[in-house]
């Protein structure tokens, strides 16, 4: 018969915590790119959508929330909208809010209808919000936990299972 000691089962306790709290997935936490916000809180955002809508991120408290930042003429971009678009789908607990660098507003119109996006969409006219998230390359996905908290942030170099896992972790 085993008989664990109070070292052996802390031991298994901090290894359980560091290995992952994606016990449940049996994946590790997909890396994140480097940013100034990781463990920060999200940044306030408050616009109006492409749609009209008025988007305020501070009613969004308890929620998980992703932003993405794109373009038109971000090739990386059009390969990860397709992702962030099919996760949306597939999470509907899960806030998506994705951020337009395009010049002009009917670019960023143009970009929803081509990759169907039905979350809402802000044109960030001035790149006002890209300098409040300190994105200095496309595409930039953030993911903040219920707590408000950015738990990981996507680049360029994201494959499409980073979102989806990232946002399960997020979820937990």
């Amino acid at each position: 018969m085993f008989v664990a000691s109070r070292r052996d089962l802390l031991g298994l306790c901090l290894a359980s915590l560091w290995c992952g709290c994606a016990a449940g997935s049996g994946r590790a936490p997909p890396a994140s790119a480097p940013s100034p916000l990781l463990g920060k809180p999200l940044p306030t955002i408050k616009r109006r959508t492409l749609t009209g809508e008025s988007l305020d991120s501070n009613a969004l408290a308890g929620r998980v929330v992703v932003v993405k930042f794109f373009a038109e003429y971000c090739a990386p971009c059009k390969k990860t909208l397709p992702a962030a678009q099919a996760a949306h789908v597939a999470r509907p607990e899960v806030t998506f809010i994705g951020v337009s660098e395009d010049e002009h507003s009917s670019t960023a119109e143009d970009m929803v209808r081509l990759f169907a996006l039905s979350f809402p969409v802000i044109h960030d006219s001035g790149q006002v919000l890209s300098g409040r998230f300190r994105v200095s390359d496309l595409p930039a996905t953030f993911v903040a936990g219920k707590d408000g908290i950015v738990r990981w942030v996507g680049g360029e170099h994201q494959d499409e299972s980073a979102l989806g896992d990232a946002i399960d972790q997020a979820l937990r």
